[in-house]
C-alpha cells in the first residue's frame, strides 16, 4: 500500500526474519541411514513415538530392526490416537522422562508427530502439563526430534508445534516451543506405498490446502510464497496419480516432497479460514482432518475471493492452467476437480454434523487462531451461512 502523506513515495518495506529450515534427507530407503542421523545429534539412545496402528504396517520393526543392528537402545512408545489428547502427551511425558535422555523419533502420521514435540518439550520441563500449553512457548528447551513421517501431507515435520484435544475444556491447543522442531526431517518416499487410497487423499487433500491458504494468508511473504507455489504444483500434480495407483513410487516421492514444502509455507506464513473450519468440525464430530477441509475448501475459496485474487491466480498458475480471464474461478474449478478425483469431497450431513450444531462450529472456526490469517475476516454469521450452504 503506497504512502499517503506522501504519495510519490512507496510504502516501507516490511520487516521480515525467516530462521533457516532444519536438515532434510529425501529419497527411496533413506530410513536406513537413521543410525547416522542419530549420532549426529549426539545421542545413542532413542525414545520412539508413533501411534496404535503403525505397527500392523511392519514399519514400526523396520525401525526397531535399524536401531537395534546399529547398537542403539531404544524404547517404543505407542500410545498416540488419531487426535492426539493433553492426556495422551502427558503419559508420554511420563514415559520419557522415565526412559531418561535421548534423541526422540516421531515416527507417523501427522498426529505422531505432534505428539511426539508435546511429549519432548514436557519431558524437559519437569512438573509441566500439557494442559499449560499456552505457557510452554516460553518454556525451557525439549529434546532434540528426528521426524520421520509415514504419511505425505501434514508437514508437521518442519516446524516446532502441535495440535492437541484438551478434552476437560473442550478446545484444541497448540503446543510447541523452537527447540521442538525436528533437527532432521527423514522424507521416505517407500514408507508411504501402502498408504490407504483414502488416507492418501486425506492427508494430500491436507497439503494442498496448506499450499492454498499460505499463498492467500495475511502473513504470506516471498518466501512463504516460493514454498507454496511448488507445493501447490506438487501436490496437485501427483496427488491424483498416487490415489489411483498407491505403488507409484515416483508419485509417491513427488507428493511427499510436496507435502513437505507445503509445511515450510505454513509455517512462515500461517493457515487461515479452510483449517479454522477444518479444527472444529473435527472437535465436534471426529471427522478426519483432510475430509473436514475438502466439505469446505472451495466455499471458502469462494468467500474469500475479493480479497486473495492474486493468490489464486498464483495457485491457477502452479495447477498449470492455462491463462483464463477470471483466475480465481479457474483456481476454484481446478481444485474441485481434483477433489473429485480422489473422491474426498462429503456434505456436512454425512460427516455426523447436526444442523443445530452450526452456530457452535461456526463461532469456533471465527475463534480459532489460525483464522486471523484469513485474507477476508469472516463473522460468525458469515461462517454459518457457509456451512449451510455445504450441508
Amino acid at each position: 500500500m503506497a504512502d499517503l502523506t506522501h504519495p510519490d513515495r512507496p510504502a516501507r518495506p516490511a520487516r521480515l526474519s525467516v530462521d533457516p529450515a532444519g536438515r532434510t534427507e529425501h529419497g527411496p530407503g533413506v530410513l536406513a541411514e537413521l543410525p547416522g542421523f542419530v549420532a549426529s545429534l549426539g545421542h545413542s539412545r532413542v525414545f520412539v513415538v508413533t501411534d496404535r496402528g503403525l505397527r500392523a504396517t511392519g514399519i514400526v520393526g523396520r525401525v526397531e530392526k535399524i536401531l537395534a543392528a546399529a547398537g542403539i537402545e531404544h524404547a517404543v512408545h505407542e500410545d498416540v490416537g488419531p487426535n492426539p489428547s493433553t492426556a495422551e502427551l502427558d503419559r508420554g511425558a511420563a514415559r520419557l522422562r522415565a526412559f531418561g535422555v535421548a534423541a526422540v523419533l516421531a515416527l507417523g502420521g501427522g498426529s505422531a508427530l505432534d505428539a511426539a514435540k508435546g511429549i519432548s518439550l514436557l519431558a524437559g520441563n519437569p512438573g509441566a502439563v500439557a494442559a499449560d500449553a499456552d505457557r510452554l512457548w516460553d518454556a525451557g528447551d525439549g529434546l532434540p526430534l528426528i521426524a520421520v513421517p509415514t504419511t505425505a501431507g501434514t508437514g508437521a515435520e518442519t516446524n516446532g508445534f502441535g495440535v492437541a484435544e484438551d478434552t476437560c475444556a473442550r478446545r484444541k491447543v497448540y503446543i510447541g516451543h523452537s527447540s521442538v522442531k525436528p533437527r532432521i526431517a527423514v522424507l521416505d518416499p517407500e514408507l508411504t506405498l501402502g498408504l490407504p487410497a483414502r488416507i492418501t487423499a486425506a492427508t494430500g487433500l491436507d497439503a494442498l490446502v496448506h499450499g492454498i491458504e499460505s499463498l492467500a494468508s495475511r502473513g504470506s511473504s516471498p518466501f512463504s510464497a516460493a514454498y507454496a507455489t511448488q507445493a501447490v504444483s506438487l501436490v496437485g500434480r501427483w496427488l491424483p496419480v498416487a490415489y489411483r495407483d498407491g505403488a507409484d513410487l515416483e508419485a509417491r516421492s513427488g507428493l511427499m516432497l510436496g507435502a513437505h514444502l507445503a509445511g515450510h509455507a505454513l509455517t512462515l506464513s500461517g493457515l487461515g479460514l479452510v483449517h479454522g473450519i477444518g479444527h472444529a468440525l473435527t472437535a465436534h464430530t471426529g471427522t478426519p482432518h483432510g475430509v473436514a477441509l475438502a466439505a469446505v475448501l472451495e466455499e471458502v475459496m469462494a468467500f474469500s475471493a475479493p480479497a486473495a485474487g492474486p493468490a489464486y491466480e498464483a495457485t491457477a498458475r502452479a495447477l498449470r492452467l492455462p491463462p483464463a480471464p477470471d483466475w480465481t474461478a479457474a483456481a476454484i474449478g481446478a481444485v474441485r476437480e481434483i477433489s473429485g478425483a480422489i473422491e474426498i469431497k462429503r456434505p456436512l450431513r454425512e460427516l455426523g454434523v447436526a444442523r443445530g450444531d452450526l452456530p457452535a462450529i461456526a463461532a469456533d472456526a471465527v475463534a480459532d487462531a489460525v483464522t486471523g490469517n484469513a485474507p477476508r475476516p469472516p463473522s460468525e454469521a458469515e461462517v454459518a451461512e457457509l456451512l449451510r450452504s455445504v450441508y
